[in-house]
């Protein structure tokens, strides 16, 4: 195998999760994490397999109270595979230390490689090397190769086998009081006896039905069922030879009741098994699959920068791949690489989908069927609140309901404190954003004039219920949100949780509103009047929302925009004081909260709030929006707001540091470097202390994808036409990437040294791309190549 490694020397018990988290393999289906497979769970190694998805939900008494929480589902473990000599102990890195330990992530064929020497005295060692692939062509199939060497002498080799139904979720300490038994009815057996082993079980409230089934080869070795309760089982016994290799493939088929056109999963999954190719094969089909995925999605970056990309890359595709298009699921926030956030879809598709455009459309497009088919869910939320429209729930699984929890624990006190994050209610204006710019990168008016109108429309209709008059203010307000700072969830001493005129909230809203209009300007007139008898749109409801986009309120404090009305009258917070006492401060809300204070008494955000704004809007449109609202945006107030809240944000979230370096490198500012590293290094250096182990953050690993892509070069689809205004961030000064707009495949995008080279492959389709440069246009045709000198 060639191509980028991500690897791991020696064994470290302490980072065995975060290694674990970033070496998980995946097809956009199913992954699983990167544990070793003669390991079980414990305080150090945390196998988990998680299919996309597939949900349970269960009732647990916490702080005396029953609590509901829905899950992202921890399967049958497949992996199990462990040896021991037949006069000694299973073997594992925690029992008997190894004299060599190496992991490495194969990124270009998705393969996980591991090497081990076991000593087991008198100068005799065991060598495991494994490799591991979750297959890209065919999403049902796993395989685990294991080659066990002898070195010094004979070795007499018990190894065991296993399919595992006895796990829990269990994989957040912050959980622990929660019941993690998702897994109910597991039933075992062999197909024939010494043949396939096989596994069965169903989740305990949703009902999904699982099935397993692994094929064992072993260079001819007898294979012995022994099956246990929860558990399928088969032992091999072998003699190796000094310096003599036996190689045991371990093929794996995982199908569940919610995949299309089977009756039986476990049927499916035995004859898969039993028909899958050997495991050579499956490496080269494997390795194809993955090949052509990266031509999609290629983007080049030189250095270290590049080799961290090439990784955020991988993980977001093995995520998020073509497989996903015929799965009916949405963006889960940490991958399916953990349990955190319990596998929750939020927000996080604002910074995935961007990318996906671009290179994967046909998996945008499935992401926002998933919003869709929950569009009936929203609109009951609406009712429930008392408005019209559609309400998106903070956080989602499976069927669309709200899924946040109602308690959260702070670990650092202890406590279980009330939870009103459900009041993101801007999550709605990130669904309608990501229609809208899904409908400008593709082109796709069949699913914009359809299915995202339908979507569109109705989250303008709640915006427009929201919003109250004030007569006082002569504006329209909208009251008890809370915006995407999330440290700030009520005012001081209140009675009641929310915020009133959340900036983002409130200026986002009014962008909902005014391409609502847009919309339903152009299409066309069958489908204008069908859709708006449909929903039951009049010509005063469509005044109104034109004026309400138009009166949003938006409050300012000493020349800047303030995160909410009243924020410039908190308390300003002791930041060297805390930073000198507590070190890291990215969770101050935890560290206040322990101290018996909140955060909600001072100016101080978790992660960008107000300037998310200059991240979803160009200066031009931002600009335009507020004058929409009625007031002057100019580069001093923007400016001035940009440094006011990057005194006061503690970057308590990885989005925090790519939001930051965006802006900051669109403004041309020298410290946007520290941010984009920041970005770049939040999950493989852990930045948020001990949190990558519980899964991903796959928001921002797209989004540093993004950053090359959308932020250096100012690129957006707009107006049926890629407009481009790249600004130099010296340490990413050289770049190239290809992309796929509207219909035209292999577009290519390189800068160097001022020099941007715009190139079409033939036959990438019949029209030319008109790229609309700040001083001027440059049309590219199929076949052409041009190069454009950049203004200084």
């Amino acid at each position: 195998m060639t191509g980028l490694l991500w690897e791991y020397d020696g064994y470290d018990p302490a980072e065995e999760r975060l290694r674990e988290s970033l070496c998980t393999v995946g097809n956009g289906r199913f992954a699983t994490r990167g544990a070793l497979p003669e390991c079980a769970a414990d305080a150090v190694h945390y196998p988990g397999t998680y299919a996309a998805g597939c949900y349970n939900r269960l009732t647990s008494e916490v702080a005396g109270r029953p609590v509901e929480n829905e899950d992202m589902v921890n399967l049958p473990n497949w992996l199990p595979l462990r040896f021991r000599p037949v006069t000694g102990d299973w073997l594992t890195p925690d029992t008997v230390p190894p004299t060599e330990h190496h992991l490495a992530l194969h990124l270009d064929p998705g393969v996980l490689e591991r090497r081990t020497r076991y000593p087991l005295g008198d100068g005799v060692t065991l060598l495991v090397r494994q490799l591991r692939l979750v297959h890209m062509a065919d999403p049902c199939l796993a395989a685990l190769r294991t080659d066990l060497t002898a070195e010094g002498g004979t070795v007499e080799l018990d190894v065991e086998t296993a399919l595992d139904g006895g796990v829990t979720n269990s994989g957040v300490a912050r959980y622990q009081d929660l019941d993690g038994r998702h897994l109910a009815h597991v039933e075992t057996g062999s197909d024939p006896p010494g043949g396939t082993m096989w596994l069965r079980c169903r989740t305990r409230t949703s009902g999904i039905v699982v099935g397993l089934a692994a094929r064992l080869s072993a260079a001819g070795a007898p294979v012995t069922d022994a099956h246990e309760a929860r558990r399928a089982v088969q032992h091999l016994r072998l003699s190796l030879a000094p310096g003599r290799t036996v190689t045991v493939d371990k093929t794996v088929a995982l199908h569940t009741s919610h995949d299309p056109a089977l009756s039986d999963p476990l049927r499916a999954a035995l004859d898969r098994a039993a028909s899958a190719p050997g495991f050579d094969d499956l490496l080269a089909s494997h390795a194809t699959a993955w090949e052509q995925l990266w031509r999609r999605a290629e983007l080049d970056v030189p250095g270290d920068p590049g080799r961290i990309l090439r990784l955020h890359r991988f993980h977001v595709l093995q995520t998020l791949s073509p497989h996903t298009a015929d799965l009916d699921v949405g963006v889960p926030a940490r991958g399916l690489h953990g349990e955190a956030y319990r596998g929750h879809v939020f927000w996080d598709e604002l910074f995935v989908l961007p990318y996906l455009n671009l290179h994967l459309p046909e998996v945008s497009r499935a992401l926002l069927h998933y919003r869709y088919r929950r569009l009936d869910a929203a609109r009951h939320a609406a009712r429930e609140a008392g408005l019209r429209g559609a309400l998106y729930p903070w956080q989602s699984g499976s069927d669309g309901r709200e899924e946040t929890q109602r308690l959260h624990l702070n670990p650092r006190s202890g406590h279980w404190l009330p939870d009103h994050t459900r009041l993101q209610r801007h999550v709605g204006s990130a669904v309608a954003y990501n229609v809208w710019q899904y409908g400008e990168a593709t082109g796709d008016t069949g699913f914009l004039h359809t299915e995202g109108a339908e979507m569109l429309l109705l989250i303008a209709r709640f915006w427009a219920d929201s919003a109250v008059y004030d007569e006082h203010l002569g504006r329209h307000r909208i009251r008890g949100v809370v915006g995407p700072d999330e440290y700030h969830d009520a005012y001081p001493d209140a009675d009641r949780p929310g915020l009133d005129d959340n900036a983002y909230t409130n200026v986002t809203a009014a962008w909902v509103l005014a391409r609502a209009l847009d919309l339903l300007r152009v299409l066309p007139a069958p489908r204008r009047r069908e859709l708006t008898e449909q929903i039951g749109l009049d010509d005063d409801e469509t005044a109104r929302w034109e004026e309400v986009s138009r009166t949003l309120h938006v409050p300012f404090h000493d020349g800047v925009i303030s995160q909410f009305e009243g924020y410039g009258d908190l308390a300003e917070l002791d930041w060297h004081g805390y930073r000198a006492r507590y070190g890291d401060i990215r969770r101050l809300d935890r560290i206040l909260e322990a101290e018996g204070d909140t955060v909600n008494r001072y100016k101080a955000s978790k992660q960008a709030d107000v300037l998310m704004l200059g991240y979803l809007f160009a200066p031009d449109e931002l600009r335009s929006l507020f004058t929409r609202l009625g007031h002057r945006l100019d580069d001093d107030t923007w400016s001035a707001t940009v440094d006011h809240y990057l005194h006061r944000t503690s970057h308590g979230s990885t989005l925090s540091g790519l939001v930051h370096g965006w802006i900051l490198a669109r403004a041309r500012r020298t410290d946007a470097w520290g941010f984009v590293q920041e970005a770049l290094r939040g999950d493989i250096a852990d930045v948020q202390g001990g949190t990558t182990g519980e899964g991903i953050h796959l928001g921002a690993m797209a989004g540093t994808l993004d950053l090359v892509q959308r932020c250096l070069t100012g690129l957006e689809t707009r107006d049926g036409k890629l407009w481009l205004d790249p600004v130099h961030l010296p340490e990413l000064s050289s770049y190239g990437f290809s992309l796929r707009y509207r219909g035209h495949w292999g577009v290519a995008l390189r800068l160097r040294s001022g020099l941007l080279e715009a190139t079409m492959p033939s036959g990438s389709g019949r029209d030319p791309i008109d790229f609309r440069l700040p001083d001027r246009v440059v049309r590219v045709g199929p076949g052409e190549r041009v190069r454009m000198r950049l203004p200084d």
